[in-house]
């Protein structure tokens, strides 16, 4: 079953947020205290709130216990960013990851229990989107639109087969550049490296062809 996304706040930041999870087709729930800003992003998330996010009963009718996965991205509204945040992780929402503006608004993220704060990057959006839509899919880094580098956890379907065998670039167009095997990494690696369920595969290529060999040939 594919996990669900919420986000709050529809600036800048959120509302790229709400495109990337659209481009990759994944359900994700836009919410904003700005009746212009629901209206803006309603066209990409899968529905659109206008409410006050610090609302608890407004979390609870929106079906907010549903959601697997809360983004809080406020602008410059600490308050609202750290009571929503808080209000989010009490209610059980089992991630909650959540912008900082300063290093005073990253401290009380941390104290109140935050699984992960950020401070965005212009182009950490589709990063982000990338990084969590995968449960093999441990990092990403956008090259350009339609390019990039990932790093994806091997699982036990690839185990004991060499490079030569799998044919990466042949069968899915996209090339595996390095292996991460506990302290050890291999650079540039041959068709005779053999891959191990669990090794971090360092996967270079266009990002289609990328989510391919993800899905199907890992």
């Amino acid at each position: 079953m594919e996990k669900t996304y919420a986000v709050f706040g529809l600036g800048q930041f959120g509302g790229s947020l709400v495109k990337a999870f659209y481009k990759k087709g994944t359900e994700v729930i836009g919410v904003d205290k700005s009746e212009e800003k629901v209206n803006e992003y309603s066209p990409y998330a899968t529905y659109t709130v206008c409410a006050n996010a610090v609302d608890e009963n407004t979390l609870k009718q929106i079906g907010i216990r549903n959601i697997d996965h809360a983004f809080v991205s406020f602008g410059d509204d600490i308050e609202a960013s750290i009571l929503t945040s808080l209000l989010l992780i009490e209610i059980g929402v089992p991630q909650v990851w959540s912008k900082a503006q300063n290093d005073y608004h990253q401290k009380v993220l941390k104290k109140i229990g935050v699984n992960r704060i950020i401070q965005p990057e212009k182009d950490m959006a589709n990063r982000i989107a990338g990084h969590i839509t995968s449960e093999k899919m441990i990092d990403y880094v956008e090259l350009s639109p339609n390019y990039g580098i990932v790093e994806i956890v091997a699982t036990k379907k690839l185990d004991g087969r060499s490079l030569g065998e799998i044919d990466v670039r042949a069968n899915y167009g996209c090339n595996i550049v390095g292996i991460k095997r506990g302290g050890q990494f291999i650079v540039a690696p041959s068709a005779e490296d053999i891959i191990y369920e669990n090794d971090i595969l360092i996967v270079i290529g266009q990002t289609r062809d990328i989510e391919t060999f993800e899905k199907k040939g890992d």
